[in-house]
């Protein structure tokens, strides 16, 4: 089965503090607890996810309600997809061919 990847920003609005590190938190255990299939990387400001795209599209659906449940009252939720059906995508895939370049110059 073909591998697609996202990846996902999901920012609460309207909390009581600046921080949202534990809205993150709650973010990212849904994907522990819910999508265990799912291979996710968490970056500085976003979570890369890697997987079938129907699962992760359902992953990211569910990580955008884990603010509210966590007390936001609002969310806005970014997702950019890469989908390619010409080759193996993954994220290793795409950070390798990046430093293969480099070796080069």
């Amino acid at each position: 089965m073909p591998k697609a990847m996202i990846d996902v920003a999901i920012v609460p609005v309207g909390t009581s503090a600046t921080s949202i590190s534990g809205f993150v938190a709650a973010c990212e255990q849904v994907l522990r607890e819910e999508f265990p299939d799912v291979t996710a990387r968490l970056n500085p400001m976003t979570t890369t996810l890697e997987g079938d795209l129907d699962r992760i599209i359902a992953a990211a659906r569910r990580m955008h309600e884990a603010p509210f449940l966590e007390g936001a009252s609002r969310v806005s939720t970014t997702i950019r997809i890469d989908d390619r059906r010409d080759a193996e995508l993954t994220m290793q895939g795409k950070l390798m061919a990046v430093q293969e370049k480099l070796a080069v110059r």
